[in-house]
């Protein structure tokens, strides 16, 4: 029997059982999904991460109270009690940090509440910082200016507003020289940036930037602890310098003792997202070894199926025998009839893990990434236990003496 029609006669027997094939794969149909869905989701937010939230550039560095990432409980609850960082720590870097060619700060509250005439807006996140942020951050504007040294030094009550403050408060007006009430507080627009758009259902353009002198003169000068960043003249061997000479900067003005830890954290790009790589690893081994325990129940249905297959078909292997075919022949037919099956449950787990990434994305703005890395595997591995665990019921079929086969009856 040559491959073609084996494969042909696999596809007619579970055709003829097509309610117990399905139920047979679905194990198989829940691991490859599983998989294939985590990997979506960890491939589309690495991407994200990389790209939005730890956008820093290779040349920028971050010093704050404690790291943004952190993952360690106990080093979070020793860095809660560290002094706040303030302006006079960020002067203290700017002064010193030779090898920057900007030093920045800024600090953040999420509860804003955004008025124009009769229209409102909640949540908006209010960012009080230096304009030295912007070319740290490469922040684009789509109209207006950014802020400036003059509005800084002048406590200027002004203003660059994100697109939804514009689309929500002020459809149809140019929002330029207009004012706003910004938690109670008047500012005027001078700017608007670019339109970032949403993720995991959170809008990235629900924001003002106002500057962080007029920022601490609202909300209080020990609110919340300064982040201060920096940008090196190139990545490499010119970050890791500036960085040097920001971290003893640091340490001599908030008077850290010789040998102790720094009473600060201090990031770049590379450890942050090495942070959340190591996180994401071990939430993606996790769901690997749940997703093999569904493949290894799977197999075992599919070896359990595939033996009443031997006891149902015994005739059938009997006149093959008696018409020439081999122990091989019926060996390959029955693992071709396995892998088959196998395979379809793969192929299903497929679609099912892509669609409901895809689903959760459209829904909730999730990232998420389809690898063809990733559904190489899945089928791969669908295949392999369809070939690991067909092997016994087809050694099985193959070894029937064909007069007792033939004499079989159900």
């Amino acid at each position: 029997m040559n491959l073609i029609e084996a494969i042909r006669v696999a596809f007619q027997s579970l055709w003829a059982n097509k309610l117990r094939s399905v139920l047979s794969t679905l194990a198989i149909v829940i691991g490859v999904a599983a998989v294939i869905a985590v990997v979506t989701f960890v491939a589309g937010i690495d991407g994200y991460v990389a790209g939005k939230i730890f956008n820093l550039g290779a040349d920028v560095f971050i010093m704050s109270k404690f790291s943004p990432a952190e993952t360690n409980v106990e080093h979070f609850l020793e860095a809660e009690k560290r002094k706040n960082l303030d302006m006079e720590d960020y002067l203290a870097v700017k002064e010193a940090c030779r090898h920057c060619d900007y030093v920045g700060a800024a600090l953040r509250n999420s509860n804003g509440h955004v008025k124009y005439a009769e229209q409102s807006i909640s949540d908006s996140t209010v960012q009080g910082i230096t304009p030295s942020m912007a070319p740290i951050y490469d922040t684009d504007l789509s109209a207006g200016r950014m802020l400036n040294e003059v509005d800084l030094d002048n406590k200027s009550p002004v203003a660059v507003v994100g697109p939804d403050i514009v689309e929500h408060l002020m459809p149809g007006v140019d929002p330029l020289g207009k004012e706003i009430r910004l938690d109670g507080w008047t500012y005027q627009v001078i700017g608007v940036g670019k339109k970032k758009g949403k993720t995991l259902g959170q809008s990235l353009d629900n924001y003002v930037m106002i500057p962080i002198t007029v920022y601490l003169k609202q909300y209080g000068e020990h609110t919340d602890s300064v982040r201060i960043s920096g940008k090196a003249a190139a990545a490499g061997a010119m970050l890791n310098e500036a960085t040097d000479e920001a971290r003893v900067a640091l340490r001599a003005h908030r008077h850290d003792r010789a040998g102790a830890e720094d009473s600060f954290d201090i990031e770049t790009n590379a450890s942050l997202l090495g942070i959340w790589k190591d996180f994401s690893s071990t939430f993606f081994m996790a769901t690997i070894g749940i997703a093999c325990i569904a493949l290894v129940v799977g197999g075992i249905v599919i070896m359990n199926i595939m033996l009443v297959a031997v006891t149902e078909r015994t005739r059938e292997i009997g006149i093959r025998k008696a018409l020439g075919a081999s122990r091989d022949d019926v060996m390959v037919q029955f693992l071709i009839e396995s892998v088959t099956l196998s395979l379809l449950g793969g192929a299903l787990g497929v679609l099912v893990g892509a669609g409901i990434a895809l689903a959760v994305t459209a829904l909730i703005g999730m990232p998420s990434a389809i690898k063809i890395w990733a559904v190489a595997a899945g089928l791969l591995v669908s295949a392999s236990v369809g070939v690991f665990f067909g092997v016994y019921p087809a050694r099985k079929a193959a070894r029937l003496d064909p007069i007792v086969a033939l004499r079989f009856e159900m």
